[in-house]
């Protein structure tokens, strides 16, 4: 089973998404945006379980007028070394997606991950922070409940970054978003965390607790280059820490960042 709305329903039909969860995920043409995700097969993937680690990176313009591009990308890449670093990361796969729907790459395994520069990521647009958040979560629910369908158990690390508060969402509201954070939090098998730029008005607290996602996994780095390597490499430790075995993801997942 390949198709991404099967995959979601059959999870529907087994109690592990709500009726408000798939509500959420009634999008005409999500199907095709979480199938460019999906990446490799499971049947191709050497591991007798495997961590989840997805990215959604805010690509709106006033990364680059704040001069953080450089960091965000050093930010990303810095994730990939930390993972790759780690000593069970043959089960590891990344998916990494920009916040207005561009594929970086899709699930794969680290070496076939691409490092992001200054051909790839090129911020300039605007902030569909809900949307595309919905898109990003659907497709780390289908990508997991692809694998167990195979027999592999998943567990899954996510990571949403902005610098803004949703602007140009057409289809989806935050409590869409906390409908999906809540059935994965609900499953004990996903993390979703936040990190949240300072642009000097936004309360991203507020926001991210909106789209439910848990206070002790949300980060406010300042509007700098070193804030912002500084809170992609608090998220690399708490990612490559939840991808050494299920009870220390266990441990990290209640621990938030704060987790030893």
């Amino acid at each position: 089973m390949n198709d991404p709305k099967e995959i979601l329903k059959a999870a529907h039909q087994e109690g592990e998404l709500s009726d408000a969860a798939m509500a959420a995920l009634s999008i005409p043409d999500l199907g095709a945006q979480i199938q460019a995700g999906l990446g490799v097969h499971p049947d191709d993937v050497p591991a007798s379980e495997v961590v989840l680690v997805t990215m959604l990176i805010d690509d709106s313009g006033s990364i680059r007028f704040a001069s953080n591009a450089q960091a965000v990308r050093d930010g990303h890449n810095l994730v990939l070394d930390a993972l790759a670093a780690s000593k069970s990361n043959a089960g590891v796969l990344v998916h990494t997606r920009y916040l207005n729907g561009t594929v970086l790459y899709p699930y794969c395994p680290l070496s076939g991950a691409a490092r992001m520069d200054s051909r790839n990521y090129d911020p300039q647009l605007g902030t569909p922070l809900y949307d595309q958040s919905v898109v990003l979560l659907g497709t780390v629910l289908a990508k997991a409940k692809e694998f167990a369908l195979a027999g592999v158990p998943a567990r899954t690390v996510t990571l949403i970054i902005t610098d803004g508060a949703d602007e140009g969402s057409q289809r989806s509201r935050g409590l869409d978003v906390a409908a999906l954070v809540r059935d994965m939090l609900r499953a004990e098998r996903h993390i979703v965390a936040a990190l949240g730029v300072d642009d000097g008005s936004t309360d991203f607290r507020a926001v991210f607790r909106d789209m439910g996602i848990e206070d002790r996994w949300i980060l406010t780095p300042g509007n700098n280059a070193p804030d912002i390597r500084r809170a992609f490499a608090v998220f690399s430790r708490s990612a490559s820490a939840a991808s050494s075995g299920a009870g220390r993801f266990s441990n990290i997942s209640v621990g938030g960042f704060a987790a030893p």
